[in-house]
């Protein structure tokens, strides 16, 4: 009972801070916690019950570990290996096979401790064990949480459409970039059939490796496809994702505008745009295109050590916390 309590009081507080921001990253932990007490709350009632329920909840908890230890693992080297041969090599692209050989390692150093018992052996690897949970909360609840952010929220009524740059090749738009613009084009004109004349922002600078901005062949791409010039607006100075949101918003409070903004990026990067949308206090949603399938895995870890890096010391100290307790626990008499 005191789990499924549990369960609604914290599924109560995802709600509210849903309805009062649904870009707090708070709302992820809130997510996360709401899901481990549902699942503490199945335990305790096939344990009540026993039979078949018992039955059924420890086959699942057998199938989820197997694929946790075995097939996860297995899965993002192969896409690890899949990245280096399409994108290069390049450590964003290594992202998926070091967290894959990262969980072959948790795996065997728990194999270790159950096959060596001692109390330090018991406390080495069990803070390890501790820190690998940590994480994998946090990223299994951004990662949900990330999905019901994209799944959310309005899809019409903008005055304007901002579009979050990528890299370029040369001065060609490639894939990535391409599917944000397509994305922000949808949204334009389904903007301009309703009656509505929204601006389109295209942001981005030019990079070392670049022979025009950004913002300028993403400005060439949209002509190609019949958007008027005058409906297009330059930022070409960003060079990270909050100067993009920053400047972009700067533009348009120049030009006098006060209606609603949308920014459009990948779906993989919606969720980590948000909350530095909502840091700088810009009255801005994010809405995400598609990704290429084996681009998700990589991009998704990239983005959740970029969450992680924005609070060090909260996640610091919070594992600092339970590896004490931990220590504290095992190694007193």
């Amino acid at each position: 009972m005191i789990f499924g309590i549990a369960a609604l009081v914290t599924a109560l507080f995802l709600v509210v801070g849903v309805v009062r921001d649904r870009r707090r990253l708070g709302n992820a932990v809130w997510l996360g916690v709401t899901l481990v007490f549902v699942v503490l709350w199945l335990a305790f009632r096939a344990s009540v019950r026993g039979g078949w329920s018992a039955a059924v909840f420890g086959y699942a908890v057998v199938v989820v570990l197997l694929g946790l230890g075995f097939v996860l693992p297995v899965a993002l080297i192969a896409n690890g290996v899949l990245m280096l041969r399409r994108e290069g090599f390049r450590l964003a692209n290594l992202l998926s096979l070091l967290a894959g050989l990262a969980i072959f390692g948790v795996v065997a150093a728990f194999g270790f401790a159950t096959a060596r018992t001692g109390p330090a052996v018991d406390a080495v690897i069990g803070s390890l064990l501790i820190v690998a949970a940590y994480v994998a909360f946090l990223f299994v609840s951004l990662l949900l949480y990330s999905i019901v952010y994209g799944s959310i929220g309005r899809r019409t009524g903008f005055d304007a459409v901002v579009v979050l740059g990528a890299g370029l090749i040369g001065d060609r738009v490639p894939p990535l970039l391409a599917s944000r613009l397509d994305r922000g084009l949808h949204l334009y004109r389904r903007e301009v059939a309703a009656g509505r004349t929204p601006l389109l922002v295209v942001s981005g600078g030019q990079g070392s490796d670049e022979a025009v901005s950004e913002a300028v062949a993403m400005r060439d791409y949209l002509l190609r496809r019949d958007v008027p010039d005058e409906a297009i607006v330059l930022e070409d100075r960003a060079r990270t994702t909050a100067q993009n949101l920053e400047y972009s918003a700067r533009l348009l409070t120049d030009r006098g505008w006060t209606g609603r903004a949308v920014a459009v990026t990948n779906n993989f990067h919606v969720f980590r745009a948000a909350v530095l949308a909502r840091r700088l206090r810009l009255r801005m949603q994010i809405i995400g295109a598609p990704t290429a399938w084996y681009f998700l895995p990589s991009a998704f870890l990239r983005e959740f050590a970029a969450l992680l890096a924005q609070n060090p010391v909260v996640h610091t100290v919070t594992c600092g916390l339970l590896v004490g307790l931990h220590l504290l626990l095992t190694l007193t008499p």
